[in-house]
């Protein structure tokens, strides 16, 4: 991916070609293909995802919107297959996550399909204090535990994106590690890296989020509220979804989570680099255009580099 330049960062861009949603596009949208929530409130959701721009519908509501443009009946499709994940991944799991209502059609001003999910409440854990929650690690627990327990019914991980095997990610990191120089300890990642990239593993695929990222986690009352963002859903490595570990959690909460879990040596090292390989690539790229999306990344890279 190439950096964007300062004359994007300056309009909020984060890509390349990407789109330009209003609340005005959206509110022409819902009136001419959803006329019966046309009475309601349009209002754009302050987010630091990448991939879509967020509009609530009412209170019950919101509107997913890829921003970044592709080919219709690809992205028809991977909506159709979003959806089917949420339905599965809201029967699976012990905590609220997103149901699918709509997908949307193009429309004036946009290019491509959308869809519309339940809104689902409370308080990204960006913005909650549960670094050092033992409670909300055991949750996340819970979380995790209940999608590794449901039936996989022979599947296997498909795909090149992360969870697969570790060796996978080898150029991506590589990429990323030349890109960060200046920005982290690079040759002390580049060790790290070398160290988990061959990490063994004996388990299965299990289903996994595969994108436990703080602004996909969500609090109330200092616990566990809500799992959102259910496009990676799929069955993968179970380490997975250790991100939290390292992303979110500090010293004392991820020993918590690793006890709830289980993990053994392998299964965390494992954790370790599918949270490197996350956060990397994220690092260098949005240093500018997304901010909290980079400070993650580094204060994930410099938590495992403490914990190796």
């Amino acid at each position: 991916m190439r950096h964007p330049d300062r004359s994007r960062i300056l309009l909020g861009v984060m890509h390349e070609g990407q789109l330009d949603v209003t609340v005005d596009l959206v509110e022409g949208l819902v009136k001419e293909q959803f006329p019966e929530w046309s009475a309601l409130p349009i209002r754009a959701v302050r987010s630091h995802g990448t991939v879509n721009a967020l509009f609530r519908i009412g209170d019950a509501l919101v509107a997913r919107l890829p921003v970044l443009p592709g080919d219709t009946a690809t992205m028809q499709q991977e909506l159709e297959d979003e959806a089917e994940a949420a339905r599965r991944l809201h029967a699976m799991s012990p905590y609220p996550t997103p149901e699918p209502v709509a997908i949307g059609a193009p429309g004036p001003g946009y290019p491509q399909p959308w869809a519309v999910q339940t809104w689902v409440d409370g308080t990204i854990a960006y913005d909650a204090d549960v670094a050092g929650s033992t409670a909300y690690a055991e949750d996340l627990a819970r979380f995790v535990l209940a999608l590794r327990a449901a039936p996989t019914a022979g599947r296997v991980f498909q795909g090149t994106w992360r969870g697969g095997v570790l060796t996978s990610q080898d150029e991506y990191v590589a990429d990323g590690l030349e890109r960060s120089r200046g920005i982290i300890d690079v040759d002390g990642l580049a060790q790290l890296w070398a160290d988990l990239r061959t990490t063994p593993r004996t388990e299965p695929d299990v289903w996994t989020h595969r994108d436990l990222m703080p602004g996909n986690l969500l609090v109330a009352d200092g616990r566990l509220a809500g799992v959102i963002d259910v496009g990676t859903f799929a069955v993968s490595d179970p380490a997975m979804d250790l991100q939290p570990a390292w992303n979110l959690l500090d010293a004392t909460a991820r020993t918590a989570f690793r006890t709830a879990l289980g993990s053994d040596d392998a299964e965390w090292r494992r954790g370790m680099g599918w949270s490197f390989a996350q956060a990397i690539g994220c690092l260098w790229y949005y240093v500018e255009t997304n901010p909290m999306m980079s400070r993650t990344a580094h204060h994930t890279l410099t938590a495992l580099l403490t914990a190796s």
